[in-house]
This record gives structure tokens, sequence and C-alpha cells, in this order.
């Protein structure tokens, strides 16, 4: 492939305390998994399988056999920590209200 044509992809990995954004050049046809692996990130976080990895291009879950474009930002998705439903319906059977917008208005009492 010596004279194949490169297109600039964008790989994501978010984390709590930061975000990897790294601008990668692959050849023309390469896959979300050839723009992760020529990114660099699985030997930066070796926690990251290829096997297990949850990956996406603009927010839209893919395959990882599927073809980039030009200018495509591929998005590794992190597992969620807790399943919202269940903590709602934790939450739920302990009696708890959700709050919205940070105040409770059960705690306010008019006199």
């Amino acid at each position: 492939m010596a004279n194949s044509e490169t297109i600039t992809i964008e790989v994501v990995y978010p984390l709590p305390h930061e975000q990897l954004l790294l601008s990668v050049q692959v050849p023309e046809g390469a896959s979300i998994q050839d723009g992760i692996v020529a990114s660099g990130v699985l030997e930066r976080y070796p926690e990251l399988k290829l096997a297990t990895l949850a990956a996406g291009v603009f927010g839209k879950v893919s395959k990882l056999d599927q073809p980039l474009r030009a200018r495509d930002r591929i998005e590794i998705y992190r597992p969620l920590i807790a399943d919202p439903k269940a903590v709602r319906k934790q939450r739920a059977a302990e009696g708890k209200r959700m709050k919205k917008g940070g105040g409770d208005a059960a705690d306010e009492v008019d006199t």
C-alpha cells in the first residue's frame, strides 16, 4: 500500500479525568478497528480490549468492521457504572424521591 491514499480521522476516548483526542492518518477504506489500532489507544490504555470494545462514529454505535470516511470521529464508549433503571428501582423501593434542580421541596416548610 505504498501509493494508497490516506484519510485523517479522530479517535476519542473520554475518561472521568481526561478526554483523549487523537488525530490519525489511515489508509482509505480502513475500518473502525483499523483506526483504533492505528491510534495507539490500545497500548496507552491496556484495560481496553478490542474484542469487547464498544465504539461508534459521531455518536452512533457501529460495528468495528465499518469503513471510515475522511474526518470521521471514532468514539470509544465506556461501560456504565450503574444501570440507570436499576438505580431508579432501588430508590423507589427505598421510598426516596428524585431531586430536580438541586433543591428538595420536602425540606422547605412554610410556617
